[in-house]
């Protein structure tokens, strides 16, 4: 059962999502029990610290134990700093206010916190991904989820590059597993390509993690957000399967924008809570299907520094190609980490590699603050972001130019 409620165009209060999840957690008599609630980073935007404040005020006091733990799937770990930062309280307000809870961040590479939860074969593998990968897979998860009774996953769902779309229990995978499971989507993902699975709601991939998660043994609860930047327009509690459709429908209708015709240059400025291209790469995967074959998009962001924090080392030696490119070298290719190669794929776009040849359907150009010779030495082109002037670029749709500032979650496909 689901309580919740959602608007494309009025945001609920916060009287109201605090009696929409005051009715939901009645109705699962959570008292006594030991609750980990599973929170995103500050990767994903929303109202975290307001629904941090109406979680602890609603379940602390009844709550055998109520934690919280910062789903990062391969992001870095945040630092407990980082985390008051990201629900809006200070360490002393953690000892003072809110002293029952503990506040951990995932790491996906500290594989001492980990455990074996399944093994998918071959053919399971081959069936999920509709053939396009066959290979047996390790899944593990953050050993914390044994010393709960109920995993709470509270976050917002958004289109989704990868996995179609966010949300559900995409908190688990990436969110708190260990890297196989998620080198493994990822790359079906990529083979699948973005354009034909972003903004979709039953995916491959999606399947591997809804299968993955039924092997989880303990409660799952799900606070699906749909989210503009810091409103809550939509609000579903229960199973992490159903909120997520729910929450993924109306995501359908508030972060998809729907352009009349392709555009021959495009500036995307990603958010600037993106510094790396692992992530500010959104902007490029959003907005690829508006742009005109042979056209450019430009990556504009002043805050994007690196690469990756975690596999930087690793994008700046394969670089940034289209799929084709490793599938048709997949000999020399093979022993990658295949969630480096899906980044690499989807940020660089679709193409094709014939006879040695490699093609992409758009230019991708960086006006970052990475250097010239690191754009020539991965794949992209290069702009020197201070000559760029934003505001040049705004209202010239009907020049074939488009302008899009924040970019990142909203997606832009062109009208059928």
């Amino acid at each position: 059962m689901i309580i919740g409620k959602g608007s494309e165009n009025e945001p609920l209060s916060e009287i109201q999502v605090r009696e929409l999840c005051s009715d939901a957690f009645a109705l699962k008599n959570l008292c006594g029990k030991k609750i980990l609630a599973i929170i995103p980073d500050t990767t994903r935007s929303g109202p975290m610290d307001m629904m941090f404040r109406i979680v602890y005020g609603l379940l602390a006091c009844g709550s055998k134990t109520l934690d919280f733990l910062v789903a990062t799937g391969t992001h870095h770990p945040m630092s407990q700093e980082a985390i008051y930062q990201h629900l809006g309280i200070t360490k002393e307000e953690h000892i003072n206010t809110y002293w029952k809870t503990r506040f951990y961040s995932h790491n996906a590479m500290d594989t001492g916190h980990l455990k074996h939860l399944v093994t998918f074969s071959e053919d399971e593998i081959a069936e999920i991904s509709c053939g396009l990968l066959r290979k047996e897979v390790n899944v593990t998860i953050n050993t914390m989820i044994y010393d709960y009774d109920v995993l709470l996953i509270i976050g917002p769902t958004f289109p989704h590059e990868t996995m179609g779309f966010s949300g559900g229990h995409k908190y688990f995978f990436p969110g708190i597993c260990g890297e196989e499971i998620i080198n493994t989507f990822h790359w079906i993902g990529a083979l699948v390509t973005c354009p034909a699975s972003v903004g979709i709601k039953n995916t491959p991939m999606r399947r591997l993690i809804n299968r993955a998660a039924e092997f989880i043994p303990k409660e799952h609860l799900c606070v699906n957000l749909v989210v503009k930047k810091r409103d809550i327009y939509g609000l579903y509690i229960g199973p992490p399967k159903e909120t997520f459709s729910a929450a993924a429908d109306l995501s359908d209708k508030i972060h998809i924008v729907y352009m009349d015709h392709p555009f021959q240059r495009v500036l995307s400025c990603p958010s600037p809570m993106y510094d790396e291209i692992w992530t500010g790469g959104k902007g490029m995967v959003k907005l690829e299907s508006v742009v005109a074959d042979g056209g450019e998009l430009i990556l504009y962001s002043p805050y994007i520094t690196h690469l990756s924090g975690t596999y930087g080392h690793l994008l700046e030696e394969v670089g940034y190609h289209v799929r084709d490119y490793f599938i048709k070298q997949w000999d020399r290719f093979k022993d990658y980490n295949t969630n480096v190669l899906a980044q690499s794929c989807n940020v660089r776009g679709i193409g094709t590699y014939e006879n040695g040849i490699e093609k992409s359907r758009i230019k991708v150009t960086l006006a970052t603050q990475l250097s010239k010779e690191l754009c020539d030495k991965i794949n992209f082109g290069y702009c020197d972001y201070r000559t760029i002037n934003p505001e040049e670029w705004k209202d010239r749709e009907d020049e074939g130019i488009l302008y899009v500032p924040n970019a990142g979650e909203i997606l832009y496909l062109l009208k059928n």
